[in-house]
């Protein structure tokens, strides 16, 4: 699992995470980038205004696998979803603490601490829900990186209908609130180094993910949002190897996407038979850097797509392009525009899940596309580069 900017030279690159090889440090670089003004996510493409609300749950029924001193596992839980009006003030990025600690987790120090929380998002805080029983995605996010980092896929999908609930898996990443105020840091950077570390990680991301789905689908808050039958998943690095797991452990999981994640959790002999779709950097071609897709493709035996971004990075399927300016980090030589980063994700996410939770053709995941030429379709078409 790659990181996708390096900074210049003299700056530490991103922080490597679990698994992962860091990108190396550009000898030709200049002296830093000069910082730009706040970040602005793109404006979402659906027809809907979006609303945003946090849960936090506390699953008493485990202790959290990392702090041994604590006997219950709490999760901050971000909703996304169609709201009734647009007005109302816009829901913050990250606090001011959050956007610290993942600054100085990742190396970087020529910008203040706070200029992640600046970044201008398109939901609405605590906006009043608009429509009943819609399907519901939940997302995942990278090692040591916060849910925020996938904001922008997320308040897409809820401008086109759907209610998304991002997950914090705390002690993961830099940072993560909890419902008392106290910031968790990441006690598992501690372990990432450790035999299996990527097999436990996805099979606790995977207990989290159920949990979740637990309680958002019993009868209280929110609950008349989600229709119990159309549930999807999708995770970027870890949290799309935490999508096959969370796959294996729960059948109220329809359909799932792995966003440029090496896979950990083995799938039976027997198979995986809900449709899934891997969608990746270039690293993940047939033969490439990492295999684990070309173990998995076999045993994925329902409805299936591997498809392979050119000039993609692994960060490229997060914001960490589209804020990256705000912080003076230079994108690697030969990456696509941040921009069109965000555009090709958020397309053939949208594309998987229109045809899978709402049941609507999409020749787009068929062939390969004009309008869409980086896309290209493995293992048949995608030849190791």
């Amino acid at each position: 699992m790659r990181h996708l900017l390096a900074v210049a030279a003299g700056l530490a690159v991103l922080t490597a995470s679990a698994c992962s090889a860091p990108t190396p440090p550009r000898s030709d670089a200049g002296p830093p980038a000069t910082p730009t003004g706040p970040a602005v996510l793109p404006a979402p493409t659906g027809d809907h205004p979006v609303g945003t609300t946090v849960r936090y749950l506390t699953d008493t029924s485990r202790p959290d696998p990392w702090d041994l001193d604590v006997s219950a596992r709490e999760l901050k839980v971000t909703l996304w979803y169609p709201a009734k009006r647009r007005e109302g003030p816009p829901a913050p990025y990250m606090t001011p603490k959050e956007s610290e600690l993942l600054l100085k987790g990742s190396g970087i120090a020529n910008v203040p601490y706070d200029t992640l929380s600046k970044t201008r998002t398109n939901a609405v805080k605590d906006a009043e829900p608009a429509g009943r029983r819609l399907p519901l995605v939940v997302l995942s996010p990278g090692f040591t990186k916060p849910m925020s980092t996938l904001t922008s896929l997320a308040e897409d999908l809820a401008s086109r209908g759907y209610v998304v609930a991002g997950i914090d898996h705390t002690y993961e990443s830099y940072a993560t609130t909890l419902a008392d105020g106290r910031v968790a840091e990441c006690i598992a950077c501690d372990s990432n180094t450790d035999p299996g570390f990527g097999a436990g990680l996805v099979q606790g991301r995977a207990a989290d993910v159920s949990f979740v789905l637990d309680q958002l689908t019993a009868k209280g808050r929110h609950s008349d949002l989600i229709d119990r039958k159309r549930i999807a998943m999708a995770g970027q690095s870890i949290g799309g190897a935490g999508t096959v797991a969370a796959m294996i452990k729960d059948p109220r999981i329809r359909a799932g996407i792995d966003m440029d994640g090496t896979t950990y959790a083995r799938i039976p002999k027997s198979g995986l038979s809900r449709p899934f779709m891997f969608l990746g950097s270039h690293e993940h071609v047939p033969g490439g850097r990492d295999t684990s897709w070309d173990r998995d493709w076999t045993l994925l035996t329902g409805w299936k797509r591997w498809l392979v971004l050119s000039n993609a990075e692994h960060q490229t399927f997060t914001d960490i392009p589209l804020v990256a300016d705000a912080i003076g980090l230079e994108p690697l030589p030969g990456m696509m525009p941040a921009a069109r980063g965000a555009e090709l994700t958020r397309t053939y996410v949208a594309a998987f899940l229109d045809r899978h939770l709402k049941a609507q053709r999409q020749p787009l995941l068929d062939k390969p596309s004009t309008r869409h030429p980086e896309a290209r379709f493995c293992p048949e078409s995608c030849a190791r580069s």
